[in-house]
């Protein structure tokens, strides 16, 4: 565990595992997470991957244990990018396959498209449409975390993002979890970043995609999905049995195992 020096006021906290043989040289895999999230969404997928491969998992600007960023920051794409690419950099990787879940998944996108030089395959997880909601549907959602609470918005949308099979004990976790955001932080993100139209980065693709949903997910239905995922060449489409539309934690082994047979598939 470590913290990344992005500038004088803020730290991009890091955990890397690596459990491979070590006179090997792994390949690296990026591990994206999703709003309101840390590193440690990924609890489930670091058994499966940390054997074969390098596996980085950072926290977004803003989120877990890096710095939390004030109401009035100008969130881009491009920036959240740029942090990444520093960390892989500090890293000295060069290239990597890259997964994203729910937001994590629109930011992939945009990361892949936008340097291909970097990203060498592309896994979406449980993540919405290329354009989603309106001007309306956005301020309500930031005015319900300023004056509200995180941790009210997580309960009251939980039982669609995790679905209707998922522990109660589980369920309780990720409020508590996704809870601990600073408002400042995501009061900025939800305005901007997680209402992002990716549309042009998505068309500007070209590495391979692996995109993973649930059957009934609440963020798109697996027709909308389909339409945005057959825009781009060597790409797959995994449907899921289930309700839930964060597929990365409801069904971590299924979805780490499906990532290992893509990325064994498109070595380096």
């Amino acid at each position: 565990m470590a913290k990344l020096e992005i500038s004088p006021v803020n730290e991009l906290f890091y955990r890397v595992d690596d459990f491979t043989d070590p006179w090997l040289k792994p390949e690296t895999i990026l591990l994206c997470h999703g709003n309101n999230e840390s590193h440690r969404a990924w609890y489930g997928w670091v058994p499966h991957l940390a054997r074969h491969y390098k596996v980085v998992r950072p926290d977004m600007r803003g989120f877990g244990d890096s710095t939390p960023m004030a109401r009035e920051f100008p969130w881009t794409l491009d920036v959240v990018i740029n942090d990444y690419l520093k960390l892989m950099d500090h890293l000295g990787v060069q290239r990597f396959h890259l997964v994203g879940a729910k937001i994590g998944g629109v930011i992939g996108r945009a990361f892949a498209a936008r340097r291909p030089d970097r990203v060498h395959t592309l896994t979406v997880v449980g993540s919405p449409p290329p354009i989603r909601a309106d001007k309306a549907t956005r301020e309500a959602r930031v005015k319900e975390v300023i004056e509200q609470g995180i941790e009210h918005w997580a309960r009251r949308s939980m039982a669609s993002r995790l679905g209707s099979k998922f522990p109660q004990a589980g369920i309780e976790w990720w409020i508590k979890y996704m809870g601990r955001t600073a408002v400042s932080t995501e009061a900025g993100f939800a305005a901007t970043i997680n209402f992002s139209d990716i549309t042009e980065d998505v068309k500007n693709l070209r590495c391979p995609m692996l995109v993973l949903t649930t059957q009934e997910s609440g963020l798109a239905s697996v027709a909308e999905t389909r339409a945005w995922q057959e825009q781009v060449p060597h790409s797959e489409l995994v449907v899921l049995p289930g309700d839930s539309f964060h597929a990365a934690a409801t069904d971590p082994d299924v979805c780490a195992q499906a990532l290992l047979d893509f990325v064994r598939r498109h070595p380096l």
